[in-house]
Formats: structure tokens, C-alpha cells, sequence
């Protein structure tokens, strides 16, 4: 039964208050050919949907929507899709992280100034699952997440193929003179063969499973593939319980807890998740006012194996993966570690989610007897290079170069990076650190996925296909390679990496979490005082406001002003 009353609803502020302005509403929803009956007294349920047509990842959500407004209708609500930013991984320049905090401002701007009273958010593209939770966790409203799913499988001649990560591999084997130009164009077309996002356990896999293990998904809806009937349906079904919890006035901030926290963090090394989630669960978690920090992924990394045998750390694709028991299944291997008591949109405990899950293949969800490999997902690195972290994934690297010592070459940004490795003269060797620098948020600006350097051409060549490379960068989570990433502070403002020289030893210790440069602090003192700030990319509009206002990797590169402070008053109706 309804625990709340109709005349209770935020709605009902704007449609059954009296005086003018709430004839004036309740006219123009009649100017669009609806009944009185149809929006009044019912619980009014946006669908933000960040759907268009430069998404592939998103092309299918005009129709989950429709789907989602089916269980809205059917449970009694008046639905209302309103678009939202569109974040594209592959389109958007200079790249989607600038933008993650605009999506995040307007999703909760959107719920604030109309008359909702819960919201379904459509999304799954990278940064649209941290940027459409982040707003709706500031905003309070009853709220889930309806992950858009994975792409279907995909190979090539017999062999599996997974997007974004055989791209880099085969993008590199064409560099080296070992595949042809036809060969390439053959699988620029098979490579990605539907709508939904990339199949391996890159960012977008990693963040939607991160929000079905905070409990803001229905129970490992993160899991099913887009073009599955299965993943209709899951939307219908995300239509009627949000109705439902309107009526139950059951909040985000009455699901985030330190403990779903923390099983989100069990299940993203578990996983052996994308290095962004350091980023990015970090931010959501601010926003609702819990404490996570780059130590805690580390620490649970060393508890927690690689359980899921998932491309770029397995042998598998997402769609392998819902098959073999999906994300409930990979919860139910890590049961000693989770808080069973975190509830999820449903009202559920953990507990009770997972008494109907199982495991069918159990060589694509490991047991923790038998786990993928013996490198933890994720590491956090200090050391005078970077003094508040940066981050590497052990599980996708090269083990002989997770301690090495080598001579640095020095690239400033991404156009010098990307004439240097093309140039045969380039004093470069296979034990040489790449490093890039001016890639963080402000430097970028926006910290794009630059972190997986390309690798020299000449080397490619002699057949090296790994190399130790820094940067104040991301990486896709579809990548692998021996890649120190999230370098903070970045060296826009500062950081150590703005000191570093061509020629200078840089000494990695994965096992001992250090990241050096060998260089005297005399001489760093030096080069301290003779660095000058660079000038700001943007002197207006939006990428100045980023500039001024985003915090550093280690803190979740939110804006300062969004991650604190009192809620917002509602918006006055007169």
C-alpha cells in the first residue's frame, strides 16, 4: 500500500495547488492532449534519456524508453521522457570526463525545475552512468538506473573480438606491416555488430555494475545485453518500481551506504574492473557524503582476486558473462566480504538478492580457489613522481615491467606524442619510460584517455608491444598495457610531472607501490623555480567554469562547489 498520499507528491506543488499558475500548468499539459485524470494525482516520472544519434552505444534507448514508459503507465504514473546530454565515447572531443559534470548538473537541474517525483535514468556510455547518478544522488529524488547493456559478441577468422581492446591490438599489428589495409577494413566492420555498450569489461561495463552493486539498478540488471528481449522487459519492469517507490519515498540517499560502498568496490576489483572507476566512484560516493579514497581500492585490490575472465584481463566477452551467471553470480562467489544488509531499488537486502542466482560456467565466473590471474585489478602508486597517487592495472600489464627502471622520453601533449613515435630518429628503446604530461583535467583539459600511449613505430617493428608509460591521462578501461595513469597533481598545476626531463631514470615498484624519478631534490628545486604556470585553454563559457572548479584525479574531478554544501532550496511557484 502506498505510504504516502497523492496531495503529498512534488508534483502536486505545480498541478493541484490553486491559483493561476497552477491552472496555467495544468492548461499547457491539457494544450498537449492530456487528460486531467492523466497527471494529477499521479505520481510523475521523468525518463531521462541520453539517447542520439552520434551514441551507438545509446542507439536503442528511443525505444527502452518507450518500454520504461509502458511499466510507468501500467503502475499507475504519468511518465515524461526528457532528453538529456548525450556523452558518445568514441564522438565527443576533446573528450566525454569534460563533460561528465555538465550531464551531472543537468540531470539534477532537470529534476529540480519540473514537476517530478522520480526519475528512471537511461544511460550506460561511460561517463552518462557516474554523470546521471552523481545529479540524482545531489537531488534526492527517488531514482534507478536502467544500464543501456552490453553489445552482442563479435569475432574475427575464429577468434573473439572485443571493442576498444582488439582495436588498440589490431591497430598496432597494421602499424607493424603485420595486417593489411583490407584486413583492417574487414574488421572495422565486424568488430562492433549492435547498439549497446563496448562487450568487454571496459569503463561502461565496470560503471554500470557498479551502480547495480550500490543497489540503484534492478538486482544485476547490469549484466543483460541490449539486444536481448530480456533487456525490454528489464526496462518495463524499471518503469513500474519506480512508481512504487515514490509512493514509498525511497531515496538514493536511503540506499548508499559506506557498506554498498565498499561492495562496490569488492566487485569492481573483482571484476578487475576499468582504472576510471577510481575516478568516478570516488566523485559519487563524495556526493553522497561517504568517505572513499585511492588507499581503499588499493587495500580491497590486495584482499579481492580477479574472479570475472573478461577481455582485457580474460578470455571472454560481456555477453559470455550474463550466459555464466551474470553480476548476481560474481556477487555470490564474494559473499564473506559484502555488507548483505545493503538494500537495493527494490527494498531488498543483498541477501535476499542473491538467494535466486547461479553460476554456469565457472571458467568465466571464477571461484576464488581458481582466480584469473595472480595480478590484483588495480594498484595505487606514490612515490616524488606523484605525491598524491596515480594509479596501474597489474592485471592488464606486462609482469616483467611491473618493476623497471628506465630512461624517460618526454612527450608535452598529445600532438608531440603522436609525431614522435612516428619518427624513425626518436632516441627510444624498448626500456625507455614514455611519458606525457599536460593530458590531466585542467591540462587537457578534462583528462582524456590518452594514458595507453602509442608505442614507437620503429619498435613495433622489432616486435615490442609493451612499454612502460605515465601520464596525468586516463586510459579506456578496454585497454591493457604496462600504463601508470591518473598522475597527481597533474603537471597543468604543478605536479612533479612538470619537472620531469627527457633522460631523467624513472623507477617503477608495483609490488612496492612506488613511483620515482631519480633525480636530486636540489636539482628538482631548481626546476621548481623555473617552471611557469601555462595559460588557461578557455577565457569563457563552460571549459573555464571546468578549469577553475575541477578537483584532481585523486578526488574525483568534481567541481568543488557541486561536492558540498547545503541542498538546494525547491524552486519557488508563484
Amino acid at each position: 500500500m502506498p505510504s504516502r498520499r497523492p496531495e503529498e507528491l512534488r508534483s502536486a506543488r505545480w498541478y493541484s495547488a490553486e491559483g493561476m499558475r497552477a491552472f496555467a500548468h495544468r492548461q499547457r499539459m491539457q494544450q498537449m492532449g492530456l487528460r486531467r485524470e492523466e497527471f494529477m494525482g499521479r505520481p510523475v516520472i521523468a525518463i531521462l534519456n541520453t539517447w542520439s544519434d552520434l551514441s551507438p552505444c545509446h542507439a536503442h534507448l528511443r525505444e527502452r524508453a518507450e518500454a520504461v514508459k509502458r511499466g510507468i503507465i501500467r503502475a499507475g504514473g504519468h511518465p515524461v521522457e526528457l532528453p538529456a546530454l548525450s556523452l558518445g565515447e568514441v564522438m565527443v572531443k576533446p573528450t566525454t570526463m569534460l563533460y561528465r559534470n555538465l550531464l551531472a548538473m543537468e540531470a539534477e537541474e532537470l529534476l529540480r525545475q519540473h514537476p517530478i517525483d522520480g526519475a528512471v535514468l537511461l544511460g550506460g556510455c561511460d561517463k552518462t552512468t557516474p554523470g546521471l547518478l552523481m545529479g540524482a544522488l545531489s537531488m534526492d529524488l527517488p531514482a534507478i538506473f536502467c544500464p543501456a547493456g552490453p553489445m552482442l559478441n563479435s569475432s574475427w577468422r575464429g577468434t573473439r573480438v572485443g571493442a576498444g581492446t582488439h582495436t588498440m591490438k589490431y591497430w598496432n599489428e597494421y602499424r607493424a606491416g603485420k595486417l593489411s589495409e583490407s584486413e583492417l577494413v574487414e574488421i572495422e566492420g565486424i568488430s562492433t555488430r549492435s547498439p549497446g555498450t563496448c562487450n568487454t569489461m571496459g569503463t561502461a561495463s565496470t560503471m554500470t555494475a557498479i551502480a547495480d552493486a550500490l543497489g540503484l539498478t534492478l538486482p544485476f540488471a547490469s549484466s543483460v545485453p541490449a539486444m536481448d528481449s530480456a533487456h525490454t522487459r528489464m526496462a518495463s519492469a524499471c518503469g513500474e518500481r519506480i512508481v512504487e517507490m515514490v509512493w514509498e519515498d525511497l531515496k538514493p540517499s536511503q540506499i548508499l551506504t559506506q557498506g554498498s560502498v565498499r561492495n562496490a568496490l569488492h566487485v569492481d576489483v573483482a571484476l578487475s574492473g576499468s582504472t576510471n572507476a577510481a575516478i568516478h566512484l570516488i566523485a559519487m560516493a563524495r556526493r553522497a557524503g561517504l568517505s572513499i579514497s585511492l588507499d581503499d581500492f588499493d587495500a580491497i585490490a590486495r584482499q579481492t582476486p580477479i574472479l570475472a575472465n573478461i577481455f582485457p584481463a580474460g578470455n571472454f566477452l560481456m555477453e559470455d558473462f550474463y550466459f555464466a551467471g551474470g553480476l548476481g553470480g560474481l556477487m555470490s562467489r564474494l559473499t564473506d566480504r559484502l555488507d548483505l544488509s545493503a538494500r537495493n531499488v527494490l527494498g531488498q537486502t543483498l541477501a535476499e538478492a542473491l538467494e535466486r542466482t547461479r553460476i554456469v560456467d565457472e571458467d568465466i565466473i571464477r571461484p576464488l580457489s581458481n582466480p584469473v590471474g595472480a595480478m590484483p585489478a588495480i594498484a595505487v602508486l606514490r612515490g616524488n613522481l606523484a605525491p598524491n597517487g596515480a594509479v596501474i592495472k597489474p592485471s592488464a600489464a606486462t609482469p616483467e615491467l611491473l618493476v623497471h627502471r628506465g630512461r624517460a622520453v618526454v612527450f608535452d601533449g598529445p600532438a608531440a606524442l603522436a609525431r614522435g613515435v612516428e619518427d624513425p630518429d626518436l632516441d627510444v628503446d624498448e626500456n625507455s619510460v614514455l611519458i606525457l604530461r599536460g593530458a590531466g583535467p585542467v591540462g587537457a583539459p578534462g583528462m582524456p584517455e590518452w594514458g595507453a600511449l602509442a608505442l614507437p613505430k620503429k619498435l613495433l617493428a622489432k616486435g615490442v608491444r609493451d612499454m612502460v608509460r605515465i601520464s596525468d591521462a586516463r586510459m579506456s578501461g578496454t585497454h591493457y598495457g604496462t600504463c601508470v595513469l591518473h598522475v597527481a597533481p597533474e603537471s597543468h598545476v604543478g605536479g612533479p610531472l612538470a619537472l620531469v626531463q627527457t633522460g631523467d631514470e624513472i623507477v617503477l615498484d608495483v609490488p612496492n607501490r612506488r613511483l620515482d624519478m631519480l633525480v636530486d631534490e636540489a636539482e628538482l628545486d631548481r626546476r621548481r623555480a623555473a617552471w611557469k604556470e601555462p595559460p588557461p585553454l578557455y577565457g569563457r563559457g563552460y571549459g573555464m567554469l571546468f578549469q577553475r572548479t575541477v578537483t584532481q584525479a585523486d578526488k574525483g574531478c568534481d567541481f568543488d562547489f557541486l561536492e558540498h554544501g547545503p541542498p538546494t532550496a525547491e524552486p519557488g511557484i508563484f
